[in-house]
């Protein structure tokens, strides 16, 4: 079935509009969920199992032997890849998903889907799998950035940075693919669902526009992290500390299968569901509403550019 969008003029639609509010949306949500990334982290790598198993107590253990700051460790690097990361994600999937759309320019679940897992595996390649490695082993090692960064170098080298990179391309392509599938899905049905209750989506204000988007990306979280959370899981195994003793990723998803079975693949799931859910609603809301923003300075004077990357075409007024 398609998706069918609300109709409207057709209009230009900025390139640059998917780039640069997905860059700025990208840094607002790595740094509202950091911590909660950080303990998550900690928690599948099972380096402070003596310290805490649970995401509450890992709160209290850093806050009571590094300060507050400490939930902050490995941030710096990660935010300088979100940027260019969430900017690439966003645009590649808006690019794909135009080439793939049919000759009415809509577009189905199952292209949605292929286009999501497309900029995922970009994203991964050229941004994801070297900032990700870094920031894995930082928290692994419990160090800073330039000293974690020149360890990587001084024993692995350049190649130390794309360790995990087929793990990691597998994770970020199905969690990109079913991300944007859930919310273009969603974003497409809202308007009728609103219109059901004698509700006009393009009435909507600013702030209720912000609150489908965030509650859609909320549940887009919630359905991408059960879907893929086995290869999030051995994505971190391959680039901790001791992911060179993994000759593939395959090895890697038969040892933790044979030592922890199929319950090994959900280690850290709770911990991730609590970032990713208000994380992605995060991202999605700051993209949508940034987008609009960003649309009026890029308007060449017609008034008619569209943001369409979260499955609804919406027209700056």
């Amino acid at each position: 079935m398609s998706t069918k969008e609300p109709s409207m003029t057709p209009a230009k639609k900025h390139p640059a509009v998917a780039v640069v509010a997905g860059a700025i949306a990208g840094g607002i949500e790595m740094c509202s969920i950091w911590p909660m990334e950080m303990i998550k982290t900690n928690l599948q790598l099972g380096t402070m199992k003596s310290h805490y198993t649970k995401m509450l107590p890992g709160f209290r253990y850093h806050i009571q032997t590094g300060g507050v700051l400490s939930l902050y460790r490995g941030l710096a690097p990660v935010l300088v890849g979100s940027l260019p990361k969430a900017g690439l994600r966003f645009g590649a999937f808006d690019s794909i998903k135009q080439l793939l759309a049919d000759e009415h320019g809509q577009s189905t679940p199952l292209r949605n889907l292929a286009a999501g897992m497309s900029a995922g595996a970009i994203e991964a390649i050229l941004v994801t799998t070297p900032t990700e490695t870094v920031k894995t082993k930082l928290i692994d090692a419990n160090t800073g950035m330039l000293h974690g960064i020149k360890r990587i170098l001084e024993t692995d080298g350049i190649r130390g940075l794309y360790q995990g990179l087929t793990a990691t391309i597998m994770k970020q392509a199905t969690n990109t693919g079913l991300r944007f599938m859930w919310f273009s899905e969603y974003k497409a049905r809202v308007p009728d669902l609103l219109a059901r209750n004698d509700i006009n989506y393009d009435t909507l204000s600013p702030g209720e526009l912000a609150i489908v988007s965030f509650v859609g990306g909320m549940t887009a979280g919630i359905f991408s992290t059960f879907g893929n959370n086995p290869f999030d899981v051995v994505k971190t195994k391959m680039q901790g500390l001791e992911g060179a003793r993994y000759p593939n990723t395959w090895d890697c998803a038969m040892t933790i299968l044979k030592r922890d079975g199929v319950a090994g693949f959900y280690a850290g799931v709770v911990p991730r569901l609590g970032r990713v859910i208000p994380g992605q609603g995060i991202i999605f809301m700051s993209y949508d509403t940034i987008s609009m923003h960003v649309a009026k300075y890029l308007d060449d004077g017609t008034n008619k550019v569209t943001v369409n990357l979260s499955g609804v075409q919406s027209k700056v007024r």
